[in-house]
């Protein structure tokens, strides 16, 4: 795994498969922080008006409970997104951005955890200037936040649907009989993920047998792992029909 000239991440599997990630620049980073800023400001505006209520209470319990809501707001907004949209805020959303695993894993929690609450010194002594100098130093435009979590930021590209009358054609698709299930699998996918497999599809028959068993086993017990299907539909498909399967159900609009 490394970083090339052109700003990507290079990812290389053991079966000799190379997937290439676009790394979001600082510049692009900061507008999606200044989107997220404003959500966090209005969020917080919102929050004082509310408990501005309590003044009739105690003027400095109000005031007091303002700055704490204020701060609990600015830390965990970017927590509980990142971790309910898979490493994406507002911001990130709008400038197709995605929080990742440096090695291409599954973002974790405790990621998310550190590298929100290390803003607080990227932050310093204003505006970002320690993040945002770290990120332009930096070959993977990570700020500290992200090499304490071990995480990257990538551009999300826009992601063509592909032809699947080329990987599915004459295939019954047992995973179908569950429509809940795949609309589960769609939600839980994410634009990588559907990449990756359609990408191992269309490379299929560059790998050596062996190789090709390893790839198309290891991406199948992903997918198994993000919606598990009942034994029933899935008993003595091979790992390989098994992502032509989700990948039918990831870019076919029918069901």
């Amino acid at each position: 795994m490394n970083s090339d000239k052109t700003n990507r991440l290079l990812i290389k599997t053991p079966e000799g498969i190379v997937f290439a990630l676009s790394l979001a620049g600082p510049v692009t980073r900061l507008l999606a922080w200044t989107v997220d800023i404003a959500c966090i400001a209005l969020a917080t505006l919102i929050a004082g008006i509310l408990l501005s209520i309590f003044k009739i209470i105690s003027v400095d319990f109000s005031s007091a409970a303002t700055v704490v809501v204020g701060f609990i707001i600015s830390i965990g907004y970017a927590i509980i997104l990142e971790w309910r949209w898979r490493g994406q805020t507002l911001g990130k959303k709008l400038l197709r951005l995605r929080v990742m695993d440096v090695q291409g894993l599954r973002l974790q929690f405790s990621q998310i955890m550190i590298r929100n609450i290390m803003r607080l010194v990227d932050s310093l002594p204003a505006l970002y200037a320690v993040g945002g100098l770290v990120c332009f130093l930096s070959s993977r435009a990570q700020r500290l936040g992200d090499f304490a979590a071990n995480t990257i930021v990538i551009r999300i590209p826009e992601f063509a649907e592909p032809n699947l009358s080329q990987l599915t054609v004459g295939k019954f698709n047992s995973l179908r009989v569950h429509p809940h299930l795949c609309a589960r699998l769609r939600h839980l996918t994410t634009p990588q993920e559907a990449a990756l497999a359609v990408d191992a599809l269309l490379r299929r028959d560059q790998l050596l047998p062996g190789a090709r068993i390893e790839l198309f086993a290891e991406i199948a017990n992903h997918f198994r792992n993000v919606t598990p299907f009942p034994e029933e539909v899935t008993y003595g498909i091979t790992d390989e029909q098994y992502i032509r399967n989700v990948v039918d159900v990831l870019f076919s609009a029918r069901l």
